[in-house]
């Protein structure tokens, strides 16, 4: 682990490689698993008022999910993430013609509709954050079966995770975290760790 501001860096962010291929896996994250994505608080009022924008493109499903729970909910652990239908599916996962599976919030946001562009552990995958005592965040690789096409095609272009990563974590952590995260990879390179 690498100490970078506020944060506990996983070496894997540096030497694990990742680029998402969305052409075989067809966008399942946002429909396998049993529990819907972490939601942070502050992100809470946000999503709901980017669920009012885009509720007629949701699934009939996902809306009344959405009129009985709301937005989100607490898993079993307390904390909270979206809410998903049928055990699973994210509410905010649409399809295209193709079958691919997309972010409704997220293809609002690209196109200018919405403001919020999806919960920041979405736009952060595989890469999930954990609070540590003292307000430390661990910054931590998910390594998920269903991703190993992303890690194959990531190995393919020898893309780095946190290259990868470069948009969310700026997003998340600012600027300034991110030219230390560059320069933390240029001294790992020089000891030889990547």
């Amino acid at each position: 682990m690498l100490e970078i501001q506020n944060t506990l860096v996983s070496l894997d962010i540096f030497t694990e490689f990742f680029c998402c291929d969305l052409d075989r896996c067809r966008g399942c994250c946002c429909e396998e698993g049993d529990a819907g994505a972490p939601v942070e608080t502050d992100e809470v009022a946000l999503l709901e008022e980017a669920t009012e924008k885009v509720w007629n493109e949701l699934s009939p499903k996902a809306q009344k999910v959405i009129n009985e729970q709301g937005v989100v909910y607490p898993d079993p652990s307390g904390e909270l993430v979206t809410s998903i239908v049928d055990g699973r599916d994210c509410v905010y996962a649409g399809h295209d013609d193709n079958g691919m599976c997309y972010c409704i919030l997220d293809r609002a946001y690209r196109q200018g509709r919405i403001g919020f562009q999806k919960p920041i552990s979405c736009h952060l995958y595989p890469v999930r954050l954990k609070n540590i005592q003292g307000g430390m965040v661990g910054v931590n690789y998910d390594r998920w079966d269903i991703c190993k096409c992303a890690v194959e095609k990531g190995c393919t272009l020898n893309l780095p995770l946190y290259k990868f990563l470069k948009e969310p974590l700026i997003r998340r952590f600012g600027e300034d975290w991110w030219k230390e995260v560059e320069t933390a990879a240029v001294e790992l390179r020089k000891a030889g760790y990547i």
